[in-house]
């Protein structure tokens, strides 16, 4: 394993389980936070992995996932406060 195959394992441990968590419980105000949480770790776990298989069209899957991110973001919102 190299170091960036440990560094996304660590940031699928310490950030993506308790954003996860948050998303799951609470108000919407506190699972917004914790969605926008996951999405940024995700991000970054995909570039690590990036890193560390070498491959450089995994970079441009974390980088559309951080462009769609505040779209999703929206129809999150959208979704659960249940405006027409």
């Amino acid at each position: 394993m190299t170091r960036w195959t440990v560094t996304a394992v660590v940031l699928l441990v310490a950030g993506l389980l308790p954003a996860i968590v948050v998303t799951s419980r609470g108000r919407l105000g506190r699972r917004l936070v914790g969605y926008e949480t996951a999405q940024i770790v995700a991000v970054l776990v995909v570039l690590c992995l990036a890193q560390a298989s070498d491959r450089t069209s995994y970079v441009d899957v974390a980088l559309l996932l951080a462009v769609l991110s505040p779209a999703a973001a929206l129809v999150f919102t959208k979704f659960f406060t249940g405006d027409d």
